[in-house]
C-alpha cells in the first residue's frame, strides 16, 4: 500500500510541483469552494494511479492544487465512502496520499445530520471530537511504520489550537458557527430513530457517513485536522418528513456561499501556522 500511495505522489508532483501545506476535503455539494484557487491544476481521480473514484452525486472526483489566501493547498473535490463498497484503506488513500506530499494541516468538511436540537439545516459546525461506529478502524491490519506510529493518540482527534483560530475566523465574517462531536456509521441507510436516540445518549451532536476515517489516517501521520459539519437536514425522528439525498444537496446548495467564506477566512488565519508547524 505504501508502494502504491507513493507512486500516486509522485505522479501528482509531476504534473503539479511544489509543497501544499494545506490539504482540504470538500464534501457533499461543497466542491464548488475549490473553483478559485489560483495557478490552479486540476487533475479527476481516474488519471492518478491507485485513487479511489467517487460515485456519489455532489462529489466531483477531482484533486485541485494551486494558492488559496496565499498558501499551497491541495483540494480533494469529493470523497471515496466506505459504504460505496470500498475499504477503509481506500477511503484513506488520498487523505494518505497529501501527507506523502508534505500537508502540515487537513480541513474536513462534511454534510451531516443535526442530533442535537441546537442546530438546524443550514447551520456550521466545528468538529470538536468524534465517535467511530462505522464497524471498522482504517489501521487495523500491518502498521505502515512509515506512516505513523501502531498505536497512534487521538486525544486531541481535531486540533484545539485550530478550531480556536476558526472561531476567531466566523466572529471576523460574522458567520455564526456552533461546536459539537460529530458520530460516524458506514451508511449507505439513513438511521433509524432509535439509532439516532442512541448516537444522543452517547454524546453525538452530528451524524454522518464519513469522515472519521481519514481523521484517523491523518491523526496516524502526525497532520493536524480541523472538522466543520454542514449541518444539511435534521435525523431521522426529529422532523416529520423523510430523508432524501436531494434535501442533503439542496441545503448543501444554500449555504455554499457561507461556508465558503468560512472556509476562505478560516485559511486565511492558518497562513502564520503553517508556516512555523514541523512538516508531519
Amino acid at each position: 500500500m505504501y508502494r502504491k500511495m507513493s507512486e500516486a505522489a509522485r505522479a501528482i508532483r509531476k504534473r503539479h510541483p511544489g509543497q501544499p501545506l494545506l490539504g482540504v476535503v470538500l464534501g457533499s455539494g461543497l466542491g464548488d469552494c475549490a473553483d478559485s484557487l489560483e495557478r490552479r491544476t486540476v487533475i479527476p481521480f481516474v488519471d492518478l494511479p491507485h485513487f479511489p473514484a467517487s460515485t456519489v452525486r455532489g462529489h466531483g472526483g477531482k484533486l485541485v492544487l494551486g494558492i488559496v489566501e496565499g498558501i499551497p493547498a491541495a483540494v480533494l473535490q469529493g470523497r471515496a465512502h466506505y459504504y460505496e463498497g470500498y475499504s477503509m484503506s481506500d477511503v484513506t488513500f488520498p487523505v494518505r496520499v497529501l501527507g506523502l506530499l508534505g500537508i502540515r494541516a487537513l480541513i474536513v468538511s462534511n454534510a451531516a445530520g443535526a442530533v442535537s436540537p441546537r442546530f438546524r439545516p443550514g447551520d456550521l459546525m466545528l468538529i470538536t471530537d468524534h465517535i467511530n461506529l462505522m464497524g471498522a478502524n482504517p489501521l487495523r491490519g500491518s502498521n505502515i511504520d512509515e506512516l505513523g506510529p501502531r498505536f497512534p493518540d487521538m486525544s486531541e482527534a481535531y486540533d484545539r489550537r485550530l478550531v480556536a483560530l476558526a472561531l476567531r475566523a466566523s466572529r471576523r465574517c460574522g458567520i455564526r458557527v456552533g461546536q459539537g462531536v460529530y458520530i460516524g456509521l458506514s451508511g449507505p441507510s439513513y438511521e433509524t430513530p432509535a439509532e439516532i436516540r442512541m448516537c444522543r445518549t452517547l454524546g453525538a451532536d452530528a451524524v454522518g457517513m464519513s469522515t472519521v476515517p481519514e481523521v484517523v489516517a491523518a491523526n496516524h501521520m502526525g497532520i493536524r485536522v480541523l472538522g466543520i459539519s454542514c449541518i444539511t437536514n435534521m435525523a431521522a425522528g426529529l422532523q416529520a418528513r423523510k430523508l432524501s439525498h436531494d434535501e442533503v444537496m439542496k441545503t448543501a446548495a444554500r449555504v455554499r456561499g457561507k461556508f465558503t467564506e468560512f472556509l476562505r477566512e478560516t485559511i486565511a488565519s492558518l497562513g502564520e501556522e503553517l508556516a512555523r508547524a514541523p512538516q508531519a
